[in-house]
């Protein structure tokens, strides 16, 4: 086998260490890309904010101690007063003006409040009086011979007027406290004649009265 040239030589270890070379280059460069890890940037870059919630804020703000804070209402509705007599207009209502024989007259009540503001009265029956005069003879009282009294406080509007809602029937007879278990008492002339009827009310008289004509 011929003897190879010392050329040859040269070239073939020239080839080896170019190799060891390379290879020692590709052996650092992954060395280098195992720690300087350059593909984590992205896992590292800051990531967008999530988009702010809409609900309202629980934060409560802060006051300046020096600042007067509003103290609550102490504003109280005004209590209803009783009524006044300047107030108060009472009127005796007939459910007719004329009665003819036999006919029983039927009385009622008409109250107003002429005052601007609302007022309690009692119109209960204890405090009810019906009377019926002819000139200065009183005839007729309605509490002679009432039966069960009871009171009942009520509001009277301002500026109304109301009236009472059951009438009281005078028996055209004469009335006292010790008549009333009497089935004859003395009964009042007809003919025409004029009777008048007053009340009052709660404390309260009528300034009139009506006048009823008895055949």
């Amino acid at each position: 086998m011929p003897r190879r040239s010392a050329a040859v030589y040269r070239r073939r270890r020239l080839v080896v260490v170019i190799g060891l070379v390379l290879l020692l280059a590709v052996v650092g460069v992954g060395a280098w890309l195992l720690i300087a890890r350059p593909w984590a940037a992205a896992d590292v870059a800051p990531k967008p904010s999530a988009s702010p919630s809409a609900a309202p804020s629980t934060t409560t703000p802060t006051t300046d101690s020096a600042s007067p804070s509003p103290s609550p209402s102490t504003e109280e509705t005004p209590a209803i007063v009783a009524c006044e007599a300047k107030d108060i207009e009472v009127t005796a209502v007939t459910d007719a003006e004329t009665y003819a024989a036999g006919v029983m007259p039927k009385l009622s009540i008409s109250l107003t409040n002429k005052g601007a503001k609302d007022c309690t009265i009692d119109v209960g029956s204890t405090t009810q009086v019906f009377t019926v005069s002819s000139g200065s003879d009183v005839w007729w009282r309605s509490t002679d011979c009432q039966e069960n009294p009871s009171s009942m406080v009520a509001t009277l509007a301002a500026g109304t007027t109301v009236t009472s809602k059951d009438p009281v029937t005078w028996d055209r007879t004469r009335s006292s406290v010790e008549t009333c278990a009497q089935e004859n008492r003395q009964r009042a002339p007809g003919g025409g004649a004029s009777y008048h009827v007053e009340v009052s009310i709660g404390g309260f008289t009528s300034l009139t009265t009506a006048q009823i004509l008895l055949y």
